[in-house]
């Protein structure tokens, strides 16, 4: 299931230009790390961490949920650059 959205996100950056890495960590589902313009579920080390569930994660992807609502109410945790956070609101938005 993670490989699904990993691959949909690597649509989404098709032709665009994504610097710095991002993790995306949903616990015992696992990890979506963006970097070097890939998206993986291999987990490393990266500049952010955003932890948050499986099912936020997919309403996030899909515009269902805010980012910025959505760390504000406590569903989304971010660790690390905030700046490479904000880089991937403009990405996918």
């Amino acid at each position: 299931m993670m490989e699904d959205i990993a691959r949909g996100i690597q649509d989404e950056l098709s032709g665009k230009a994504f610097d710095g890495s991002l993790k995306f960590d949903c616990g015992e589902d696992g990890v979506i790390v963006l970097a070097d313009n890939t998206a993986s579920t291999t987990d490393q080390n990266t500049d952010c961490t955003l932890r948050l569930s499986r099912a936020n994660l997919e309403k996030l992807l899909t515009g269902q949920l805010n980012p910025m609502t959505a760390v504000m109410m406590g569903k989304i945790k971010v660790s690390g650059d905030m700046g490479v956070a904000m880089k991937l609101g403009q990405l996918l938005g």
